[in-house]
């Protein structure tokens, strides 16, 4: 178990090695869950969607999600990649 301190505006380090354990990189989105008290995080990784995929099945939003998260994702990684 990794350990971490909140900041005065609420913000955390995500420790390094849990970050490439779960394949975490700048500019990953993060999607927060309160489950029984506990707070978890759920990083919108291609292993996120694949565990979610089905939840809405026959809507036709899961599809435009992953569209709209891929475009995302594109988008950042390229203006990661000009700094």
């Amino acid at each position: 178990m990794e350990k971490t301190v909140m900041k005065r505006k609420g913000q955390i380090v995500i420790p390094v090695k849990l970050r490439k354990k779960v394949g975490m990189k700048e500019g990953t989105r993060i999607f927060l869950e309160e489950k029984s008290g506990d707070i978890v995080l759920h990083p919108a990784t291609p292993e996120f969607y694949d565990k979610t995929c089905g939840i809405l099945k026959g809507s036709g939003l899961v599809k435009a999600l992953e569209k709209s998260r891929r475009e995302d994702r594109e988008r950042e990684e390229r203006e990661i990649e000009k700094r």
